[in-house]
């Protein structure tokens, strides 16, 4: 599995606006509605099961990464957000340290192996720490697909 199978083309962002946790995930749950990923009548029901995984604990790992992820029936496959914060953002991460990067997974509920695997790829991708540097600099959407495709055949 490669992150390019579940990560949506149009679902990617240079430019996170959101000043917090809450305000992260609607704005990247959005970033789904508006690539056609997510219905937009589930939108509100999505947004809760992501916060609720987050009361259980931030999904933000460390090193400026955050990786919210929930299950949903409203999806029928694994689809995911990419979105940068050039400013940083408070994700209540073990390290204290504000996340830049922000990976959005919704997976449906029956699907617990693709959606480990998935967490597990997007970790993979990310310890690298230059490409963590270079990702958070990319100008464009393209710039990041082009990155994370060329990272993704990398580490194949």
């Amino acid at each position: 599995m490669k992150v390019t199978d579940f990560l949506c083309r149009n679902a990617v962002s240079t430019d996170l606006k959101a000043a917090n946790k809450a305000e992260v995930i609607e704005e990247m749950v959005d970033l789904l509605v508006d690539a056609g990923a997510i219905d937009k009548k589930n939108k509100n029901k999505i947004i809760d099961i992501l916060m609720a995984r987050e009361a259980l604990g931030s999904t933000a790992i460390g090193q400026g990464i955050a990786i919210p992820h929930g299950k949903s029936e409203s999806t029928d496959k694994l689809v995911a957000a990419l979105a940068i914060s050039k400013k940083g953002i408070n994700f209540d991460s073990l390290d204290g340290e504000p996340v830049h990067i922000f990976f959005l997974l919704v997976a449906p509920i029956d699907s617990a192996g693709p959606h480990l695997k998935a967490l597990a790829r997007i970790s993979r991708l990310l310890k690298d720490k230059f490409f963590r540097e270079t990702l958070k600099n990319t100008k464009t959407p393209k710039e990041i697909l082009d990155l994370i495709s060329r990272e993704d055949v990398r580490i194949s």
